[in-house]
C-alpha cells in the first residue's frame, strides 16, 4: 500500500503503451530483476535505488510513490512506551537499505541513543506482523498496511509514524532502467502522468480512498479491504500521495543518513541518480475524471 512492493514492465508497440504489474515479497527481489533486466521499471525503497545507482546499476529515480505511510510499531502489551525503551530490543526493517531502518537510526540518534542500542534484523515486510504476534521480535519499522495490520490484530501500537522525526518523510520511488528512459520517454512519462493522477484522484476524499481499498484489496492485493481502509483513512493523511515530484532537498537528507551510516562509498550529484523531467512535466495535470460512488458494485 504506501510502499508497493511491485514492478511494472513496459512493453509497447508503435501506438499504445502496456504496464504489466508484477507483486513482489521483498526488495531484494526487485533489485535483482532490475539488474537483471527481468523488469524495467519498480518502486524501491529511496536509499536502495541510490545505492545501487551508486554501484553501477543502469537506474534513475524518476517520481515518487507516496509521502509518509511508514510507522514504528511495538508490541500492545510490551513494554516499550518510548524510543529509549527500544534499548536492546530487537527491531525488523525491510532492508539495510530502506528508510524504515533510517528513520530508527534517526530516532534514536535524536534520543542521544548509538545505532547498536537497538538490534536491527531483515525481514520480508509481509512476515512481520505475524513474527511481532508471535513475540520473534520486540516491534519493526516499516511500511503501511502493516502498521495497520498490528494495529486491528490488537497486538501492535505505533509508538511513532515516520514524520514524527522525519518532516516530508518518503520511502518508496519509481526507478527506470536508462535503457528504457533512452529509448522510450513517452513509455516513461505514461507511466509517470498515471501515477501522479491516480495520487490526485485518491487526495479527493474519504470516498475515492474507499473505493481504492476495496478494489485493490480484493483484485490486487489479495487483502482484507478493511485493512487498507484503515491504512488510507486511520487518519486520512496516514499515507499521502502528494507531492510526489522528487525534491533536491529530500533526497540531500536521505544522501546524509547514508553517508553517516556507512551505505553510500561516495556522494552522487542529484542529476546522477534523478531524472526530473517526467515529473516537470506531470506537474499541471489534473485527477482522472472518476467517480466511484456513481459504480454499480453489483
Amino acid at each position: 500500500m504506501a510502499c508497493p512492493v511491485t514492478d511494472y514492465i513496459a512493453r509497447n508497440s508503435l501506438d499504445d503503451t502496456l504496464f504489466i504489474p508484477k507483486m513482489f515479497q521483498g526488495f531484494p527481489e526487485i533489485k535483482e530483476a532490475l539488474i537483471s533486466n527481468r523488469m524495467q521499471a519498480g518502486f524501491l525503497v529511496a536509499p536502495m535505488a541510490m545505492a545501487l545507482r551508486s554501484q553501477g546499476v543502469p537506474i534513475k529515480i524518476v517520481y515518487l510513490g507516496h509521502r509518509y505511510g511508514s510507522a514504528v510499531v511495538v508490541r500492545e502489551d510490551g513494554p516499550v512506551r518510548s524510543v529509549p525503551d527500544l534499548v536492546g530490543k530487537t527491531m525488523a526493517v525491510p532492508s539495510r537499505f530502506s528508510d524504515e531502518r533510517l528513520i530508527m537510526l534517526k530516532a534514536l540518534k535524536q534520543h542521544g541513543l548509538p545505532p547498536t542500542a537497538v538490534k536491527l534484523v531483515e525481514m520480508s515486510p509481509p512476515d512481520v506482523a505475524g513474527a511481532l504476534a508471535a513475540g520473534a521480535i520486540d516491534g519493526f519499522s516499516m511500511g503501511e498496511p502493516y502498521p495497520s495490520q498490528a494495529e486491528l490484530g490488537g497486538f501492535g501500537r505505533v509508538l511513532f509514524p515516520a514524520r514524527e522525526y522525519w518532516p516530508d518523510y518518503m520511502s518508496c520511488v519509481l526507478v527506470v532502467r536508462d535503457d528504457v528512459i533512452e529509448r522510450r520517454p513517452q513509455a516513461v512519462q505514461v507511466l509517470v502522468d498515471g501515477i501522479a493522477r491516480s495520487g490526485l484522484w485518491l487526495e479527493q476524499g474519504r470516498e475515492e480512498r474507499e473505493y481504492a481499498a476495496e478494489f485493490v484489496g480484493r483484485y490486487y492485493y489479495s487483502q482484507p479491504p478493511a485493512l487498507l481502509r484503515h491504512a488510507l483513512l486511520e487518519p486520512i493523511d496516514r499515507v499521502m500521495y502528494t507531492p510526489l515530484s522528487p525534491r533536491r532537498e529530500d533526497f540531500e537528507l536521505v544522501q546524509d543518513l547514508m553517508m553517516e551510516h556507512g551505505l553510500l562509498e561516495r556522494r552522487m550529484a542529484f542529476e546522477e541518480y534523478v531524472d526530473i523531467r517526467f515529473a516537470e512535466k506531470a506537474e499541471h495535470l489534473t485527477a482522472w475524471k472518476y467517480a466511484p460512488w456513481l459504480v454499480d458494485n453489483d
